[in-house]
């Protein structure tokens, strides 16, 4: 990779008229906004389903596509009237996602344009569904059996349809075709319109940075279609063992995230193929791929289902290089980071070492007092992401403010900002973040990424994620306004002096 500058906002946080970012106009100015700044990467957030307090880490499949961020200005031909689009205009806070009204006035939109498709519309219907019935098929079934059991779990389901096979999938769809071409039909606008994005980045010469959540949901089409490559139990088909993190300085009973986790004795018969196509697929939506929690690819903390903590439990083997090994022979020089965030030992760093891919560093994580700290610009390698801060981390100037004075003056004086008066105000033109930015972007790091709401200079009510938090959370988005306040001459000057452009 060469020597390179990004910008982390996710397309929920764009730009946009219906309470939610999307594959819109205002997509492709925002990709046009950070090209003409010297940024040549834009990282986002998983584009998939999302999930329990609308995460987009917590989604119900790992290949559908979210159809919130379907654009109703662009879907096909003359599906819908310009009345009916201009009722669907979110008239509420441009600066947050408004998640209940979007689910409800995007799914309106789409279902009236479903029934109005032409048989031409449906034959490119039928190539994408050709073209995808790997994932597509299963994802249409699950679906609507999640409607017809009221969005019940798949474990809740009678018998019936709670034990998937594919002779149950191709009955279903024969038996209930147009109920499932609806979400043929969904996918098919999808991702006809991320090509479309994909293809604006790429006149940019922008490269689209994307993320790959290493657990998939227990209530999710991916567990459902696949229960033998996972822990459960083989009668009941709960899961016998959840994915988590041991407790640390952060949290003392550690993190319990639920997800079940995978049966890597069973993977390792067919040469780990769920894996690798799920990879395969992530590397054709995107350019770099960020595989989160890696070290979990190695070594995972399983911990006992029901358990009421993550205190007890165990470090199981995860695949290793032989995932990567078995990835090389379906996908050459697959360009991939690690989060290698957290709980990192001596084998973790080796394991990453061995793989090739590059690390993270995030310099809110450096001031610990020991200036050998790998967070610490001065200590960073070129084969890693350098940030400011990440989707989980409180934006710059909020991480700043809620330090104790000492530290913030270490701080401070480490990236030779003046803290005396106005060190927190102007913005764009904040003292403070600006001395932040430039410290990642003069770094050894071949890769400088920066979060939007750093380059606007804005506080903690922007924060994106509060790790832990189950509701509030995903909502922060940008807006016109926010994009003309970053010091454009600033930042164009730090990416052509350090090289970045």
């Amino acid at each position: 990779m060469k020597r390179q500058s990004g910008v982390l906002l996710n397309v929920s946080s764009l730009p946009g008229r219906f309470g939610i970012g999307g594959f819109s106009l205002e997509a492709e100015n925002f990709i046009g906004e950070i090209a003409a700044l010297g940024f040549r990467v834009w990282q986002t957030l998983p584009i998939t389903t999302i999930g329990a307090g609308n995460s987009p880490y917590s989604g119900i499949s790992s290949y559908a596509g979210n159809y919130l961020y379907i654009d109703p200005d662009r879907i096909d031909g003359e599906l819908l009237t310009h009345d009916e689009i201009h009722d669907s205009v979110y008239k509420g806070d441009i600066y947050l996602t408004d998640y209940d009204f979007v689910k409800q006035s995007k799914w309106h939109l789409l279902q009236l344009a479903y029934n109005r498709i032409t048989s031409e519309i449906q034959q490119k219907i039928d190539d994408f569904r050709e073209k995808n019935k790997h994932w597509l098929n299963d994802y249409a079934v699950f679906m609507c059996l999640r409607q017809k059991f009221e969005q019940k779990c798949w474990i809740d389901w009678d018998n019936k349809y709670k034990y998937y096979c594919s002779k149950l999938v191709d009955e279903y769809i024969a038996h209930n075709f147009s109920q499932v071409n609806y979400y043929f039909f969904e996918q098919y606008l999808f991702y006809n319109q991320w090509e479309r994005i994909k293809q604006c980045a790429k006149d940019y010469n922008v490269q689209i940075f994307g993320d790959l959540p290493i657990y998939v949901s227990f209530d999710s089409v991916d567990v459902w279609s696949n229960t033998d490559l996972f822990q459960l139990d083989k009668k009941t088909l709960k899961p016998k063992k959840v994915a988590g993190v041991p407790p640390d300085y952060f949290a003392k009973e550690g993190q319990l995230w639920d997800n079940p986790l995978y049966d890597y004795k069973v993977m390792k018969k067919d040469n780990y193929k769920w894996w690798t196509n799920r990879l395969v697929h992530m590397l054709q939506l995107y350019d770099i791929v960020r595989i989160d929690h890696f070290r979990g690819l190695y070594k995972y903390w399983a911990v006992d289902a029901g358990a009421p903590n993550a205190i007890n439990g165990e470090w199981e083997d995860g695949p290793g290089l032989k995932l990567f090994d078995a990835l090389k022979k379906v996908a050459h020089n697959a360009n991939i980071v690690a989060e290698d965030l957290g709980l990192i030992d001596k084998e973790v760093e080796q394991f990453l070492k061995e793989s090739g891919f590059m690390g993270m560093r995030v310099i809110q994580f450096g001031f610990d007092g020991d200036v050998n700290n790998k967070h610490l610009p001065h200590n960073y390698y070129p084969n890693c992401v350098a940030y400011t801060g990440t989707h989980d981390n409180d934006t710059s100037l909020g991480w700043l403010l809620s330090l104790t004075a000492d530290v913030r003056d270490s701080v401070l004086n480490y990236v030779s900002c003046d803290n005396g008066q106005g060190w927190a105000s102007g913005a764009g033109s904040c003292r403070a973040t600006k001395a932040l930015i430039r410290a990642i972007l003069s770094s050894t790091a071949k890769l400088a990424i920066i979060p939007m709401q750093d380059l606007c200079g804005y506080g903690s009510d922007t924060r994106m994620n509060v790790p832990g938090q189950a509701e509030g959370c995903w909502r922060y988005r940008t807006n016109y306004s926010a994009i003309n306040s970053i010091d454009r001459e600033f930042i164009m000057n730090m990416n052509k002096t350090y090289g970045r452009c």
